[in-house]
């Protein structure tokens, strides 16, 4: 008897040993606004999703430098209280980390070169809702997927991502950035191809990104080329898009513009489009804010998202 409880205590230990090299986060964000939309001379007052979450993420120290770490995140809407059709569909991998880098592998929501140019410059909303950049055209597919992340090279970090075709007929999607940090300064690269081992055309994006911080000023940048446009041989488009913040205090003033050039190779006139948008966060704390924007998208071709300007005031919560 003395020796079954002796046995057991050790087995106590041992397991809050184990429980103390590892840890589960439970996250996430609950951001909504009151719009005024308006497109094609009607007008819409609705409340709005800007991309709300909640995750689970978690590390395990796995002795001689190692880790396991794993992510799953799902989207909901809170002005309904409905989940996203998939639920796991934002973000949801396993991987293996130390010296060397980490390995990730499932379903990483988005490419790195989205995260690297697009979403990486749009500080006043984090790039969701009706003022997201509608410009992206988002090639190539996230799930499936093998990531590689390299340790930092004196501030250069480098990922390389591949999603398998398995059974689709989607194709391969190849990813691979480089992003530099050295102090105020913020630079990235990236290359994308879509639809390897598939008959038809391969979608290319090169992406150039870079963003300055200037005391209570920031600003960044990108310039984005597509080739073979939503898989349509010889169809060429350039994009840029220019963001600028000025923090006042806990206020923060946004202004973004971004242009998709016309598209070479595609008879359609008129199919160029603009997008611009003003904003002001205020923070009521680190993890709370109260903002309001106005965007407008100027797409007459209606390639990407149409045309509507939309005012509108949120709240966005983060645990």
């Amino acid at each position: 008897m003395k020796r079954t409880i002796f046995v057991a205590a050790i087995a106590t230990l041992a397991a809050g040993s184990a429980l103390a090299q590892s840890s589960v986060t439970v996250y996430g964000r609950l951001n909504v606004t009151a719009e005024r939309f308006t497109a094609n001379k009607q007008t819409t007052y609705l409340l709005n999703n800007n991309a709300s979450r909640i995750g689970f993420k978690g590390v395990e120290d796995l002795g001689g430098g190692l880790q396991a770490s794993f992510l799953m995140e799902s989207g909901f809407s809170p002005d309904t209280g409905a989940a996203s059709a998939t639920f796991w569909g934002r973000e949801s991998w396993v991987a293996i980390g130390g010296a060397f880098g980490k390995v990730r592998l499932g379903n990483m929501g988005r490419t790195n070169a989205y995260f690297t140019t697009a979403d990486y410059i749009s500080m006043h909303n984090h790039d969701t809702g009706t003022s997201e950049d509608k410009l992206y055209l988002y090639p190539g597919r996230a799930t499936n997927m093998i990531a590689y992340t390299s340790p930092s090279l004196s501030g250069l970090v480098v990922d390389a991502q591949l999603s398998l075709s398995e059974t689709s007929q989607a194709g391969r999607t190849y990813v691979l950035t480089a992003n530099y940090d050295q102090g105020p300064l913020h630079l990235g690269g990236s290359y994308l191809q879509a639809g390897a081992g598939r008959p038809g055309a391969k979608e290319k994006e090169y992406g150039l990104r870079a963003l300055y911080e200037l005391g209570d000023f920031t600003v960044g940048a990108y310039y984005i080329r597509n080739d073979n446009v939503f898989g349509n041989n010889g169809w060429k488009r350039n994009a840029v898009r220019v963001s600028a913040m000025y923090t006042m205090g806990p206020g923060e003033l946004h202004v973004n513009v971004g242009k998709a050039y016309a598209i070479k190779g595609n008879a359609i006139t008129g199919d160029d489009a603009l997008q611009a948008t003003v904003g002001y966060n205020y923070n009521l704390s680190k993890r709370t804010k109260v903002y309001t924007y106005y965007t407008r998208v100027t797409d007459d071709a209606r390639l990407y998202t149409g045309k509507y300007g939309t005012l509108a005031a949120g709240i966005r919560h983060n645990f």
